[in-house]
């Protein structure tokens, strides 16, 4: 079975590529349908990592949030025609302390295998999740972040003291969005205030308890713990303002990517006694953990689709790219490529 998939050879130039798939009695078959760019997607198509990194990883096929039509199981696992969500890490080993996201042997697709930019994709069926039925499909699209925030808000619970009347998050963007909205649902008790620079993009948390801008926040301001949304090159200087403002021995999830390390303030976390870890990607329970807390809150989905940004109809590499460059201009929101044969 030949296989088309579409490579980015290098930064803005997507190139075919063929190849063949052997149809064993192990693998699934999924055809992509609705696939969401990322940050990370973003960073390799403009060529922001640093050289070395791309010239190791191109050429490479990206896109690691996903969901498609199951066209072949020889397994049994699901029915031909199936919706799933596409689980992008690869783990070769089981840990028992270790998550299959921390594995330094995984590989995970679009940054060390080939992402599901390609016309079919091949996995063990544990890397599919059947999607419930009823859920927007262009919502789905980006389980795959919504479920880095789940995992990170999981972990979130089982590593801080138990008094989480107040939580904070710096970031107003789509992470940011996420992060808050999945508190909002797995800690409902809590008071949840938002800290950002843009004071439409802090309109759209009304779910929130209080959002502040990070230039006015009140002098007087504590909380009992926080998350780190923001990244790049003001991730330091959001994390020392959460260190300025949390209460002691309060817990700092930290989720925001950057390339640079990032200066922080040690004396004081000593002083406070503050726990600092961070979270990246996701495993398989962590999507069916928030599929369960999707049908649990159907209004989740409302709300994610504030965070809609365009649908693009791609058939070729033209409107692909079209996508991506629609994508790097776009003011906030999640674009997502509705792939068509």
């Amino acid at each position: 079975m030949l296989n088309t998939i579409y490579q980015l050879a290098r930064p803005r130039q997507f190139e075919l590529a063929f190849q063949d798939i052997e149809m064993d009695d192990e693998q699934v078959i999924v055809r992509p349908t609705y696939l969401s760019i990322c940050h990370a997607d973003q960073r390799y198509y403009q060529g922001l990592r640093p050289k070395e990194i791309m010239k190791q990883k191109l050429p490479m096929a990206l896109i690691h949030e996903g969901i498609g039509k199951v066209i072949y199981d020889p397994t049994g696992t699901f029915a031909i025609g199936d919706t799933v969500v596409m689980i992008p890490n690869r783990p070769v080993e089981q840990d028992d302390y270790i998550a299959e996201n921390y594995l330094r042997t995984s590989k995970f697709c679009a940054s060390s295998v080939n992402g599901f930019l390609q016309e079919y994709v091949q996995a063990l069926p544990d890397r599919f999740v059947k999607l419930p039925e009823g859920i927007n499909p262009a919502i789905a699209a980006f389980t795959e972040i919504v479920s880095v925030s789940y995992h990170a808000v999981s972990r979130f619970i089982g590593f801080s003291h138990a008094r989480r009347d107040t939580i904070a998050v710096w970031g107003d963007g789509n992470l940011g969005y996420i992060t808050s909205l999945i508190l909002r649902k797995m800690l409902p008790e809590a008071k949840i205030y938002i800290f950002g620079v843009i004071e439409n993009k802090l309109a759209d948390f009304t779910f929130a308890d209080g959002t502040y801008q990070v230039m006015d926040i009140p002098a007087d301001m504590t909380f009992d713990h926080a998350f780190e949304c923001v990244g790049g090159n003001a991730a330091p200087v959001a994390i020392n303002q959460i260190i300025d403002y949390i209460k002691p021995e309060g817990t700092i999830s930290i989720l925001g990517v950057t390339e640079d390390n990032a200066p922080i303030n040690t004396r004081m976390i000593l002083e406070k006694g503050l726990r600092l870890f961070g979270s990246s990607r996701s495993g398989r329970s962590d999507y069916e953990g928030l599929l369960e807390l999707y049908e649990k809150n159907p209004d989740m989905i409302s709300y994610l689709e504030n965070i809609m940004g365009a649908e693009v109809v791609v058939r070729s590499i033209k409107d692909i790219t079209t996508a991506f460059e629609m994508d790097i201009h776009k003011m906030m929101g999640k674009t997502v490529m509705v792939w068509e044969e």
